[in-house]
């Protein structure tokens, strides 16, 4: 076969050879078809006119004829192809050691790192997802893990449930202590539930807000609480929770509860300031305001509708078909829930909604026909819906555990009164009573100086508000009770660097402490030195200048996050900062609590009925703290 050792001359071959059809590869620049092999059947070779027999898009004999008989065509070629795609490329690949084959199947050493590993996170899958033990027993799951890592052998339902959750327990309790340890001050809230199997349970969560004015949230306990729930034995039970942690009463700013005669009776006995949950208090303020014979009608016609369509698939789907054909939204009707005043308005507002669909499909059952609403009905029901649907927002707005709360309260009940809950000139008596009694109710509730003295101290400090919603006679106490505080504060932390002081000069010098979070604490009052500080003579002053300071910044805007002004600015006040994050802390709601058992409820479940109390606890914690 002849050979060149030049690329072919594009003059030469044009005429003789025609080029490849959706070529893609460089080599086929090498090689072509004959104009009368119009299915390209035949490749030639341009330089030396060789037929190469290859398979339709294999390349593999085109690059193999260039490299024996047209070497420097092939160096040509390969310079211009993408590196990825040289056809020769050594492979890398080879064949695994026996041993290699047999350590890719070998099980994990129980002691191993990567063993730790996978079980670690498979037990903080279990708590945090509230998963039930006999997980890790099911076949689906053995299935994925075996999957994921074929080496990874799942430790038995035994293992984790006393090994590996009282170990993880144990490192997130002495992490959750060393956090509380840093606190200076903080709130709480607590609640009393029943689990489904009749277990009496106390729950009770801290709030803080950290050196960085990050709010924070903490479940303490789900401890189990057989004794009689009398205000005595709530009382004991709360101090010896505090005590558990060490957390100090004094530092103690608030506890958040509901309005139960024993809550209130506990926190009096333990002389802690006590702040009303706001949605128990609106909750009691709307049934009290719908006491009355024709709410209680409508209201009744609305739940046994909704039983109707609830226990027949047919009245579903009747309603669904109503619906397209009426163009309405196809929802389904909302259950009551007793405790809930919001479930009651949203059950009212849906039945308004469906109102044509439900007596079209109603009017052609002659045994249900009685409990088509009339208009007398819907006139109620419409009243209502008007005067409780714009407070809807506000009990969602306050039970937030993530940003500051306490500080709405005073703005809330403000707007109350001036535009939610004022008459307006086209509603009904109806509506007009249920606002006037609903207003009526809170302001008499939150009507207690304590009470509004505390939610005055919150509103000042949130630079949101300041002094916008407080009444004229009531800012110089609310000022005074401040400076009175930082100064306090000041001179306990002089003290306290005094005696840090003191004790470092006495003690050998490789244990001497630092004691510079004390330091930090002071700010401005006093410049740290090698010899005691010496306390301002008048800490007064100096407490009255950041107040007024304070008041003269301009308010920021209502949708910005005051905690992030007091991160920025906790330097140009030192002690006035303190206080924010001793008051801010305070939660509206005692929704923390309530969500603990939810968390309990989604654990103790009629297949996991057998968990004994000590071990709802540990399953609560891990929930809420990992």
């Amino acid at each position: 076969m002849a050979s060149g050792s030049t690329e072919p001359s594009e003059t030469d071959t044009a005429e003789t050879l025609i080029s490849k059809r959706n070529s893609t590869s460089v080599v086929w620049n090498y090689f072509g078809f004959k104009k009368d092999d119009v299915a390209q059947r035949q490749v030639l070779c341009r330089a030396c006119r060789a037929p190469v027999a290859t398979s339709r898009g294999n390349t593999t004999n085109l690059f193999q004829h260039l490299k024996k008989y047209h070497k420097p065509m092939y160096d040509s070629c390969m310079t211009k192809m993408p590196s990825t795609s040289a056809p020769d490329k050594p492979n890398t690949s080879r064949q695994g050691s026996l041993t290699e084959m047999f350590e890719s199947v070998t099980p994990y050493e129980r002691n191993s790192k990567r063993h730790g590993e996978i079980t670690r996170v498979i037990t903080e899958f279990i708590a945090k997802d509230m998963m039930p033990l006999s997980t890790v027993t099911k076949s689906g799951f053995v299935t994925l893990i075996n999957t994921l890592d074929k080496r990874y052998s799942i430790p038995s339902r035994t293992y984790f449930s006393q090994t590996a959750i009282p170990e993880l327990y144990k490192k997130c309790k002495e992490k959750v202590a060393a956090e509380l340890k840093t606190v200076e001050f903080f709130a709480s809230t607590t609640d009393m539930w029943s689990s489904r199997t009749a277990e009496p349970y106390q729950s009770l969560t801290v709030h803080f807000i950290d050196e960085d004015f990050n709010l924070r949230a903490r479940c303490l306990q789900t401890t189990y609480f057989p004794d009689d729930h009398t205000g005595e034995n709530i009382a004991a039970g709360l101090r010896e929770g505090l005590a558990s942690w060490d957390l100090h009463e004094e530092n103690h700013v608030c506890i958040t509860t509901d309005n139960a005669s024993n809550m209130v009776l506990a926190a009096r006995l333990n002389e802690w300031t006590r702040l009303q949950c706001f949605g128990h208090r609106l909750h009691l303020a709307i049934e009290n305001a719908l006491k009355d014979d024709r709410v209680s009608r409508a209201t009744a016609l609305c739940r046994k509708l909704v039983g109707h369509f609830s226990h027949s698939w047919k009245k579903k789907a009747a309603l669904t078909e109503a619906q397209r054909e009426l163009k309405l939204p196809e929802h389904n009707l909302i259950t009551e829930c007793p405790t809930r005043w919001g479930s009651k308005e949203m059950m009212i507002a849906r039945v308004l909604e469906q109102a044509k669909a439900i007596s079209q499909v109603m009017s052609g059952d002659r045994y249900a026909r009685s409990l088509i609403p009339t208009w007398q009905d819907i006139d109620v029901l419409e009243s209502i819906h008007k005067a409780l649907h714009p407070l809807l927002e506000f009990t969602d707005a306050l039970s937030g555990e993530e940003y500051v709360s306490i500080s709405y309260l005073k703005p809330v009940l403000h707007l109350f009164a001036t535009s939610v809950l004022a008459e307006d000139a086209e509603d009904t008596d109806l509506t007009k009573s249920i606002k006037t009694k609903v207003l009526a109710y809170l302001d008499n509730k939150y009507g207690d100086p304590n009470i509004q003295e505390l939610l005055d101290v919150a509103c000042f400090l949130d630079p949101r508000f300041k002094i916008q919603y407080i009444s004229t006679d009531n800012i110089p106490a609310i000022k005074t009770r401040l400076k009175t505080e930082m100064v306090e504060l000041a001179q306990r932390t002089y003290h306290r660097e005094k005696r840090s002081r003191t004790e470092t000069v006495q003690m050998p010098q490789s244990a001497q402490p630092l004691g510079e979070k004390a330091k930090r604490s002071l700010g401005s009052f006093f410049k740290t030195s090698a010899a005691p500080p010496s306390l301002p003579v008048k800490l007064e002053d100096v407490a009255e200048a950041e107040v007024n300071n304070y008041l003269m910044t301009p308010a920021i805007d209502g949708e910005d996050d005051p905690l992030a002004w007091w991160r920025v600015h906790k330097i140009s006040y030192p002690q006035l900062s303190t206080m924010a994050r001793k008051y801010l802390c305070v939660p509206a709601t005692s929704t923390p609590s309530e969500r603990l058992f939810s968390t309990g409820g989604n654990i103790v479940t009629c297949t996991r009925s057998s968990l004994k109390p000590a071990k709802v606890n540990i399953l609560v914690f891990l929930a809420k703290n990992l």
